[in-house]
C-alpha cells in the first residue's frame, strides 16, 4: 500500500480558498485604525446573531472567558453548584472553578458522549444552581429534557458550544429509534445550539469549525439583563468608561478576528455540510470493523471531530501505528475532567466516561478532505485492526 500522509486537521486549504476574502477583510480594518471592538466587531455580533436567531451576541477574547462570563452574567457565585460533564476539555469545570462556583460531574452516554440526562436530577442538591451541557464534538445534547430538569428545579442553563458552532437541535433521540420516548412537541427542535439555553458560549480557536486565525469567543443570549452584564463583564465591569461598577475582566473580541469571522461565517453551513460528508463517508468504509463502534449519524451535528471507539484496549497503539502510516489521529479526552490531577481525589470514577476515555480516538476530518484522504485513512485504519496490532 502506497503511503498517503493525512495529518488530523489542515487549515490551509480553507484559507487559500477564500484568501481574497480575508485579505479584504483584514486591509479594511488595517485601513479603518480601530482594532477593539468598534464597529466591525458590532457588524459582527449582529450578523451571527441572525445567524443563530438569538437576541444578543456579545464579542469575548476566548471560549473560555464566554463560559466565565456567561456564568457571572447569570448570577453564579462562589458556593453554587454547577451540573456538568466529566467528558469535555478542562476550560469547561475550569470555568465553574473560576467563578467559585463547584463543578459537579454526571456520566455521559455512550452513543452520544454527551451528559446523561437520567442522572441529572439525582445530582441536584439545594447548592445546585446551573446546568452546562456540552456539545461535544459538533453533537447537541439532549436539551429537551435538560431545558425541561432547569425548569421544574428553577435552574439556569448555559451551553458549552465550543465545538458546536452550527450545529441545529433535532430532537434528544435519533429518528431510528422505536423506543425513543422524548417529546412529539418540542419547541426547541430546529433551534441553533446556544439559542436554546439562558447561555451559549462558544469559541473561535483556529481548529472550530467557525475558527478564527487567533483567539475569540462569543457568548450568545435571548436575556437583556444576562446581555448587560456581559457587556460590562468584558470590559471591566463598566458600563460607562471610568464608571465601574462590578469586578470585571479585559475580555474584548478583536476587530482582527471579528472581520475574518465575518468571511467565514458565510462559508459555515457549507464547511458544516462537507464535515458531515467527511464523516458519513468514514462510517461507510468503517462499518464492517469488529470491535469498532463509529459515531452515530445524529441529525444536526456538525462533526467537529469523528470520534471512533476502539474495544478491545488497543486503542494506543492504534494510534501509534497510524502516526508510523503518516495518518494523523487524537486522542480527544484521555482523562475525564474529574479525574484531573486537580480534581482527583475530590469526585468518584464515573464508570461511562472512564471507560470512553480509554477507547476513544478521533481520525482527521476537515471540510476540504479528499475522497482519497478519507479513502486512504479508512484503508490504513482496516489494516492495522484487523493486522497490524
Amino acid at each position: 500500500m502506497s503511503q498517503i500522509n493525512v495529518p488530523i486537521l489542515d487549515l490551509k486549504p480553507q484559507y487559500q480558498a477564500i484568501k481574497a476574502e480575508i485579505q479584504a477583510a483584514v486591509n479594511q480594518v488595517l485601513e479603518s485604525g480601530q482594532f477593539i471592538l468598534g464597529p466591525v466587531v458590532k457588524a459582527f455580533e449582529t450578523d451571527v446573531a441572525n445567524y443563530l436567531g438569538v437576541k444578543h451576541a456579545i464579542g469575548v477574547n476566548s471560549g473560555t472567558d464566554a463560559l466565565i462570563i456567561g456564568l457571572r452574567a447569570m448570577g453564579i457565585v462562589p458556593g453554587d453548584e454547577v451540573i456538568t460533564t466529566p467528558f469535555s476539555f478542562f476550560a469547561t469545570a475550569e470555568s465553574i472553578s473560576m467563578v467559585g462556583a463547584t463543578p459537579v460531574f454526571v456520566d455521559i452516554r455512550p452513543d452520544t458522549f454527551n451528559i446523561d440526562p437520567d442522572l441529572i436530577e439525582a445530582a441536584i442538591t439545594p447548592k445546585t444552581k446551573a446546568i452546562m451541557p456540552v456539545h461535544l464534538y459538533g453533537n447537541p445534547a439532549a436539551m429537551t429534557q435538560i431545558m425541561d430538569i432547569a425548569a421544574r428545579h428553577n435552574l439556569k442553563v448555559i451551553e458549552d458550544c465550543a465545538q458546536a458552532f452550527g450545529a441545529i437541535y433535532q430532537g434528544d433521540c435519533c429518528g431510528d429509534n422505536p423506543n425513543c420516548d422524548a417529546p412529539t412537541r418540542d419547541l426547541t427542535v430546529g433551534q441553533y445550539i446556544g439559542t436554546i439555553g439562558d447561555v451559549g458560549a462558544f469559541s473561535f480557536f483556529p481548529t472550530k469549525n467557525l475558527g478564527a486565525y487567533g483567539d475569540g469567543g462569543l457568548i450568545t443570549t435571548n436575556d437583556d439583563e444576562i446581555a448587560e452584564a456581559a457587556h460590562m463583564l468584558r470590559v471591566h465591569g463598566a458600563k460607562e468608561r471610568y464608571k465601574n461598577i462590578m469586578l470585571g475582566y479585559n475580555s474584548r473580541l478583536d476587530a482582527m478576528q471579528a472581520a475574518i469571522l465575518q468571511v467565514k461565517l458565510r462559508h459555515i453551513d457549507e464547511w458544516n455540510r462537507k464535515r458531515r460528508w467527511v464523516a458519513e463517508t468514514y462510517s461507510q468504509l468503517l462499518k464492517e470493523l469488529d470491535n469498532v463502534i463509529s459515531p452515530h449519524i445524529f441529525n444536526g451535528h456538525v462533526f467537529h471531530q469523528y470520534t471512533v471507539r476502539i474495544l478491545d484496549g488497543r486503542r494506543d497503539r492504534v494510534k501509534q501505528a497510524l502516526a508510523e502510516a503518516g495518518i494523523g489521529a487524537m486522542i480527544y479526552y484521555p482523562i475525564p475532567q474529574n479525574q484531573l490531577p486537580i480534581y482527583v481525589g475530590h469526585y468518584p470514577n464515573l464508570i461511562v466516561s472512564g471507560q470512553l476515555a480509554q477507547e476513544v480516538l478521533s481520525l482527521p476530518i476537515w471540510p476540504e478532505l479528499s475522497l482519497t484522504q478519507i479513502q486512504a485513512v479508512a484503508a490504513n485504519f482496516q489494516r492495522v485492526i484487523e493486522t497490524e496490532v
